[in-house]
């Protein structure tokens, strides 16, 4: 059992980091642009980094 645990850690590690990046990321572009219902989305539901990314390439404001 000890080598599943070893194995899977960094797999486990680097998830949390993927999610973590991207939800910062879009959790600021939320707050910027007063998106409340998507930043309680985002900050609520742990979707390993998919909604973040969905929200940051379809619904996120242009600069423009």
């Amino acid at each position: 059992m000890a080598i599943w645990n070893t194995m899977f850690l960094p797999i486990i590690i680097f998830i949390a980091a993927w999610d973590m990046v991207w939800k910062g990321i879009a959790l600021w572009s939320c707050g910027k642009n007063k998106q409340l219902v998507w930043f309680i989305l985002i900050f609520i539901l742990n979707t390993a980094g998919i909604l973040p990314i969905v929200y940051l390439i379809f619904f996120r404001k242009n600069k423009r």
